[in-house]
């Protein structure tokens, strides 16, 4: 029985235009993230055998299989609840009265402001070397919000700390629509964000700290 099972999309294909158009949605949902599940099921069951047999050969690329796939899966898992229709309230930033001021506070007081934190997210993001993504994470000892660089799917990352906005950097997630300009895509993102699920997220994470990591 499979472990872990692609989610569906919480709005239909088209929900994103014009930033991003319904093919790169399907493709990118049905095709690349189930890719990803169907990877970290498959590992588990390599592992398993493993177990079983006592063959340790292949132990070390069947870790960072297992590490590659199921980070894939959660990336992407919060990336399409992170994003959410302009006509439904998607985009702009985090405001007291749309009740999430929690989030526009810790983002002021972790970063400056709104602007030094969007500045540096999307900079993280387009320049991710290679393949990744830029996440604007919780991290529990500081009890502050970060921006971390994910490389493929794991990279400079806090051990700690938990992701709450998810921005995809990979050529698959807008490559059909905006080439190869990047810096386009992301800065386009903005128009997309639900401020409403990264509130949420913010709001789990900080009452999760007590299980993430004991601290004296």
């Amino acid at each position: 029985m499979a472990i872990y099972t692609l989610p569906e999309l919480p709005y239909d294909y088209a929900a994103l235009e014009p930033v991003i158009n319904p093919q790169i949605v399907e493709l990118h949902h049905d095709k690349h993230h189930a890719a990803y599940v169907k990877g970290a099921n498959d590992t588990l069951e390599q592992l398993e055998e493993a177990r079983d047999k006592e063959t340790w050969g292949a132990i070390n690329g069947l870790e960072k299989n297992l590490a590659f796939h199921l980070s894939g899966h959660i990336l992407h898992s919060i990336y399409w609840h992170n994003m959410n229709s302009p006509k439904d309230g998607g985009g702009g930033e985090p405001l007291a009265a749309d009740g999430v001021g929690d989030l526009a506070d810790a983002i002021t007081e972790s970063f400056g402001s709104f602007a030094k934190f969007k500045a540096q997210l999307t900079k993280a993001s387009a320049t991710t070397q290679g393949s990744g993504w830029g996440v604007l994470a919780y991290e529990p000892l500081s009890n502050r919000l970060i921006v971390e660089q994910v490389y493929d799917h794991q990279g400079n990352v806090g051990q700690g700390s938990t992701p709450i906005l998810v921005f995809d950097a990979w050529e698959h997630a807008f490559y059909l629509q905006y080439k190869n300009q990047k810096v386009d895509f992301i800065e386009a993102m903005w128009q997309v964000v639900n401020w409403q699920d990264v509130a949420k997220r913010y709001d789990a994470a900080k009452q999760r700290v007590n299980s993430l990591l004991l601290t004296p």
